[in-house]
């Protein structure tokens, strides 16, 4: 009888730093920006630039806090890794080992998590418009698919039905959010108040739709009610807005078993919760400093809504799952880029990097703050206000107005907590080719993301026949 040994996770080993940017990022003990075991100039020197550079041991760390918090605090938890955040499929086996499950959108984001191995029955399909081929893939592996489209039951149904298969569902649900009314939060998410901006999203079924399908879903023998979603998103930093939200889920639970009988076993709270640095990481770091919510903020607030709301109504305490995004793959991420064009203007002094908006979407379309620090003599202070730019044909502003020690052709400028959303979100305007991502474990460094290369854009594109014979066939 052959016996599978018991594989833990590694145990995480926290390094001194002369300045801690994060548990595994700092200033090393050459004056140098490190990430965990390895100087961060000798990495660029070594991969090229722009890079990013994920460190593993910050990752789990993270994951380790959000788990632990809820865990001592209630009884029956999963964490949910936000895939969308960091799709790399590296990422994906380190959230496979730690335990985690996954929140999905797309066949293809699907199909990496499952190509990595992760156990099916942790991931959970979400989107507003799925087609045919990812519910047929998400029914195949026992994936639970969350319904977002009054019509998504029944051709769920009928791909059971073909396949001889079985699905688990949840209900992503349009919350009341009454208590949220005159609440406000970060403008990225639009105008109004938090409910306003809930109730104006493209998300969620209302409590008439919910209580339809789940009648509907009630006679279909091939499909198993699991759960109940919502997603208040990061709309500010304030845990207590994110209990009410926990609390109306329960509120929602005890509504559904007076009007069909069935009480979900399950809750998504959902997420996109943040986290803070004394530097600040949020919207223009107004609020995303060191007086942010912690895990242990976000599970003691919602986790007494939820019992108390539950003891209150009469229901068993259900199974939760969360997805607390950026919270946990923010912080293990740093970008790199070398200084290439530095100008004096009148009034400004700009400094060219080879890193853009590309490589950091947010802090174009969104005014994303990412604190800059310099890669050699990190610690030394700024003496300079400067506009960090990339060479895009637009303003590619990746840093504006930050402090930084006089840059010259060649140095290198890092911006902290860009491990999530970055090379998920990458794009290739004006061609630009994507960066490498490397992986750091102490002092072991390692290719995680291949770098683009030309042939990878220019094979893409086609040109018809008409168009060549037009620009290259001789003249009749």
């Amino acid at each position: 009888m052959m016996t599978i040994a018991l594989r833990l996770p590694p145990q995480v080993d926290l390094p001194d730093y002369q300045t801690q940017f994060g548990e595994f990022i700092g200033v090393g003990p050459n004056g140098n920006l490190w990430v965990d075991g390895c100087d961060v100039a000798t990495l660029a020197a070594t991969f090229g630039t722009p890079l990013y550079i994920i460190s593993e041991n910050q990752l789990r760390f993270t994951y380790r806090q959000f788990r632990d918090a809820f865990t001592s605090r209630y009884p029956d938890v999963e964490i949910l890794f936000a895939n969308k955040s960091s799709n790399g499929l590296a990422i994906r086996h380190i959230m496979n080992q730690e335990g985690a499950g996954g929140d999905c959108f797309g066949v293809n984001e699907m199909y990496l998590a499952l190509l990595a191995g992760s156990n099916p029955k942790s991931l959970v399909l979400n989107g507003s418009n799925k087609q045919a081929e990812e519910l047929e893939m998400a029914v195949h592996n026992g994936l639970c698919i969350n319904i977002d489209a009054e019509d998504e039951l029944d051709r769920i149904d009928e791909i059971c039905r073909r396949l001889g298969k079985q699905a688990d569902i949840g209900i992503r649900l349009k919350l009341d959010l009454e208590a949220l009314r005159h609440r406000t939060g970060v403008a990225m998410h639009g105008a109004g108040t938090m409910k306003e901006q809930s109730d104006s999203t493209k998300w969620g079924m209302t409590r008439e739709q919910t209580v339809a399908i789940v009648r509907r879903a009630q006679a279909m023998p091939h499909i198993h009610l699991c759960e109940t979603h919502f997603h208040l998103s990061r709309m500010n930093n304030d845990p207590r807005d994110f209990a009410v939200m926990a609390r109306e889920m329960i509120v929602w639970s005890a509504y559904l078993r007076d009007q069909t009988g069935w009480i979900p076993s399950c809750i998504d709270l959902g997420g996109g919760w943040t986290f803070g640095k004394p530097y600040g990481t949020g919207p223009g770091a107004q609020i995303d400093d060191a007086s942010a919510p912690t895990p242990d903020d976000y599970a003691e607030h919602c986790c007494i809504a939820i019992k108390e709301e539950a003891a209150k109504l009469g229901l068993p305490l259900p199974k939760l799952r969360m997805e607390p995004g950026r919270a946990i793959s923010g912080p293990s991420g740093i970008a790199v880029g070398q200084v290439g064009a530095v100008k004096q203007g009148q009034h400004k002094k700009w400094v060219n990097l080879d890193l853009s908006t590309n490589h950091l979407p947010w802090a174009g379309t969104m005014a994303w703050y990412y604190h800059a620090v310099p890669v050699v003599n990190s610690g030394v202070a700024g003496e300079e206000l400067v506009d960090l730019v990339g060479p895009l044909c637009n303003s590619d502003e990746v840093g504006a107005r930050r402090r930084m020690p006089p840059l010259h052709r060649g140095d290198l400028v890092a911006f902290l907590d860009t491990g999530g959303y970055t090379e998920s979100c990458a794009a290739r305007y004006n061609a630009q080719l994507l960066p490498a991502t490397v992986l750091v474990r102490g002092d072991q460094a390692e290719i995680i993301t291949e770098r683009e290369q030309l042939k990878d854009v220019a094979g893409r594109f086609r040109v018809p026949p008409r168009l060549l014979a037009g620009s290259f066939a001789p003249a009749a």
